[in-house]
């Protein structure tokens, strides 16, 4: 239970379908913000408010120093080396859906359930002994979170349960408010976790040791400066600097050796566009691909819109540990280190870490 209203709504359900409940809340950040104050102290006294009500036990398991060094210091290390990373796809994989699963299963639990808007239905397919179930997008689309769950193995699932997945979220809300929940009208968490509401370069700058360096256009000359390479990503307009008279500059590219940022002006400039990408780090929930060669559709960032591909297996064993990525339309902003997920109509088949960006 994370003390917000998906957990605490999934809780309840469980006991309405005759579970015995335990709430296990997980603290992986100790910082306190701006204000003095500590996000996950905040946090567990509203699960403890819930599981009072709901009259279920809770108890507040600790991750700090594994948060630190499986998430925390990739997250460090992926900015330095000039990558995007997405610390909530590797949070799901070595924390929440590994070493807090075990725990839950210490404790005696049968499965682990979380407020995650995905859902789980039977394999139909006898092709793989990897898993029994296949993961499936939520009911909620604009609230799906599969995309975070890319990275989770396979036959983790099988231990899994999100009981709020085949539901809208304005439902759980009036679920939350009819049983006067603590936190029914709670707001919705956004960002990275370990950030909250700091700005992210004030707090990106306290780890990483900045360099300054050159703002090129595509034609190589220098029209200005960046105070760190890993502050920008690509399709970034803000905090360029860059002002005169046009349209507004934008990041197509970034070059680690040089400490350079090239940037472009327009919003559609064709330097913003790939035809598609190579992800490495496959992890397919089926354990392998469906073919060596198929066709399918893919996100390259959460929340967008599913584009049309054709996927092709190209690493030398056949495994599926690489693939190509060919998108029927060219994307904008394909960035390395964010995750490209797969799907097959409404099933979640996996995904990868984006390695290299393909130009025209």
């Amino acid at each position: 239970m994370s003390g917000g209203v998906d957990s605490s709504v999934a809780a309840h359900l469980l006991q309405v379908q005759g579970y015995e409940v335990l709430g296990l809340f997980m603290k992986n950040w100790d910082e306190t913000d701006e204000n003095g104050d500590c996000p996950a102290a905040r946090d567990y006294e509203d699960v403890q408010k819930v599981c009072h009500q709901l009259d279920i036990p809770c108890y507040s398991i600790e991750f700090i120093e594994e948060y630190r060094n499986h998430v925390f210091a990739e997250f460090v290390k992926q900015y330095e080396a000039g990558y995007t990373p997405n610390p909530d796809v590797l949070c799901n994989r070595e924390i929440k859906f590994d070493l807090f699963l075990k725990k839950a299963i210490e404790f005696g639990c049968d499965y682990l359930a979380t407020g995650h808007y995905a859902d789980l239905r039977p394999r139909t397919s006898l092709a793989t002994n990897h898993s029994k179930n296949e993961l499936i997008r939520a009911f909620d689309q604009n609230k799906d979170q599969t995309y975070f769950l890319t990275a989770v193995p396979g036959p983790v699932f099988d231990r899994v349960l999100f009981p709020i997945g085949g539901m809208p979220k304005p439902e759980v809300r009036e679920i939350a408010k009819k049983l006067g929940l603590a936190t029914h009208a709670k707001k919705d968490s956004t960002g990275i976790c370990f950030i909250g509401e700091r700005k992210f370069k004030t707090f990106l700058n306290q780890y990483i040791q900045a360099k300054q360096g050159y703002i090129v256009n595509l034609e190589g000359e220098r029209i200005g400066t960046h105070d760190g390479i890993a502050f920008f990503t690509l399709g970034q307009r803000k905090g360029l600097g860059l002002g005169g008279e046009g349209e507004p500059w934008f990041v197509v590219g970034k070059d680690i050796e040089k400490n350079e940022l090239t940037v472009t002006r327009g919003v559609d400039h064709p330097a913003l566009y790939s035809p598609g990408l190579v992800a490495r780090e496959m992890n397919w929930f089926a354990g392998a691909p469906p073919a060596m060669s198929f066709d399918c559709t893919a996100k390259s960032r959460y929340r967008q819109e599913d584009q049309p591909c054709h996927v092709t297996v190209t690493d030398e064993g056949g495994t599926g540990s690489e693939i190509r990525i060919d998108f029927v339309e060219p994307q904008r902003a394909l960035t390395p280190g964010q995750y490209a997920v797969l799907y097959l109509n409404e099933v979640c088949l996996g995904g990868g870490v984006i390695h290299q960006v393909i130009k025209n």
